[in-house]
């Protein structure tokens, strides 16, 4: 057996380019390959960046590749239904971006895909699961280290007015819910293991981009609440504080900590605060080395894609009004 991976990049983004490949790179069953773009230039500049062997001028030419076993593909939200899709079907096992599409029924058309191919992996990267301080962060609450969970207060922001930006096209699934928003969502999901009873949200949409640029939200769970707020129209801000009977936990940086310094999280209880530091890490490498050990073994991929359109489906509630 193989002790790596052989990885194909479907586009040259920034999320692959900036963080995804350059974690991979660095992973213990990570061989990234090959990578595709339209422009074959941009390929083949990423290419002679990173060293990758091969690089494409479409995406259907790094498809028709058989010596790549895995696709990689941070492409703009509106196309990682179709790409994902046309993976599989070339036999591919595939790591999309989140959110894992435009709709809940894209993610059920994909989820419906990946089960007739029941030897193929599929999974949507949120990269944050993955990282040693949300599973501790997930072991505190589940062992009663802050009493019961009784509410999350997150949020996630940045600032970006132009109009050229993907995450500012509502036709590509732009927006600060898509793009940042479906953080929130996740990790109270996983914190609570359930689906939420109920939402509400305050939705600001922007008058030119007809995207939300502020979104302000409640999900309602059977034991517990989260609050947050989402916005592409503010400061750079991300945070998390999870509540329980007993105390709290606190995140440095919960959702990007940096890849080459220490993450801390804080655990407070009565009027005594421990502070738990993780060693540097990167949690794309750990993503990237947990989804190849799964391919290597034939065993699930640590976030079923279930996970994913359960996600959709909260974004869509918080729409629709419920």
């Amino acid at each position: 057996m193989n002790s790596k991976v052989k990885w194909g990049i479907l586009s040259t983004a920034s999320i692959g380019t900036e963080h995804v490949i350059p974690a991979m790179i660095k992973g213990e069953y990570c061989d990234v390959q090959a990578i595709a773009s339209r422009n074959k230039d941009a390929a083949e500049k990423v290419a002679k960046r990173f060293e990758i062997p091969r690089a494409y001028g479409s995406y259907e030419e790094l498809l028709l590749d058989h010596e790549i076993d895995v696709v990689y593909i941070p492409l703009p939200n509106h196309l990682h239904v179709p790409w994902s899709i046309k993976a599989i079907r070339a036999g591919k096992h595939v790591l999309v971006e989140k959110p894992v599409g435009l709709s809940s029924e894209e993610a059920r058309r994909l989820l419906d895909e990946s089960l007739k191919h029941p030897e193929l992996k599929v999974m949507e990267a949120f990269m944050y699961r993955h990282h040693p301080q949300w599973l501790k962060a997930k072991e505190l609450v589940e062992s009663g280290m802050i009493g019961k969970m009784r509410t999350i207060q997150s949020s996630f922001s940045f600032f970006e007015d132009n109009p050229e930006s993907i995450v500012n096209k509502k036709e590509f699934g732009g927006g600060s819910i898509m793009d940042i928003g479906c953080y929130p969502i996740s990790l109270s999901r996983f914190l609570f293991n359930a689906e939420p009873k109920k939402v509400y949200a305050n939705i600001e949409v922007h008058p030119e981009f007809k995207t939300d640029t502020l979104a302000t939200a409640v999900l309602e769970f059977e034991h517990g609440t989260s609050a947050f707020f989402s916005s592409t129209l503010m400061p750079d801000n991300q945070q998390v504080e999870i509540f329980g009977t007993e105390g709290s936990i606190k995140f440095e940086l919960p959702f990007n900590p940096m890849a080459d310094k220490p993450a801390k999280i804080w655990l407070c209880h009565g009027d005594q605060q421990e502070e738990i530091v993780f060693d540097s890490c990167d949690q794309y490498t750990i993503q990237g080395d947990l989804f190849s050990l799964a391919v290597l073994n034939d065993t699930p991929v640590p976030t079923p894609l279930q996970d994913a359109l359960d996600n959709m489906i909260v974004i869509e509630r918080l729409f629709n009004g419920d």
